[in-house]
């Protein structure tokens, strides 16, 4: 780990993320939606929103996982990064978060609720500190990592980039 990257994880007080990386909840409202209202889908009452601090490094990669929520991603600091997204309906599409919005990419990427997705940082020796924010907010119950050989099964068509970022 570069000694920018050791400042950034000191500074912020980040902690290895169980997907791979590190972060940090930074914010938790304290207004709650209820688990009426939101739903059979989820297990109980959420947050409105939440939102943490992610570093990833070029050593290491985001895992195939999912979410019941949306998920905004903000580019802050560091390298642009590649998020992978498998839809709800099987469609794969590799998208660049960073700003250089002359080459096609964005600040900001929505990732729906219910897509497969992982990232993995755009360059070698590099590091991509995001944002990433989720409403309803985020719960560990509302978490999958995906298991490798379930995803290729489901997506074949994917094989590929599911054994690329996937660990188990």
């Amino acid at each position: 780990m570069s000694e920018e990257i050791r400042e950034i994880v000191n500074n912020l007080e980040l902690s290895p993320h169980p997907e791979g990386g590190f972060y940090k909840e930074v914010y938790r409202s304290d207004g709650m939606i209820s688990q009426e209202s939101l739903g059979t889908n989820f297990s109980g009452s959420r947050n409105y929103c939440t939102s943490i601090y992610f570093l990833l490094t070029s050593d290491n990669f985001s895992a195939f996982h999912r979410i019941k929520q949306d998920e905004i991603w903000h580019h802050y600091k560091g390298v642009s990064l590649y998020v992978h997204v498998i839809d709800r309906e099987g469609r794969y599409q590799k998208y660049s978060v960073g700003k250089h919005f002359n080459k096609g990419e964005s600040p900001q990427l929505i990732v729906p609720a219910g897509s497969w997705f992982a990232s993995s940082v755009k360059e070698q020796s590099g590091y991509s500190l995001v944002g990433c924010t989720v409403a309803p907010g985020f719960d560990f119950d509302d978490f999958e990592l995906a298991n490798r050989q379930e995803l290729v099964d489901q997506f074949p068509e994917h094989n590929e980039v599911i054994k690329q970022y996937t660990r188990v």
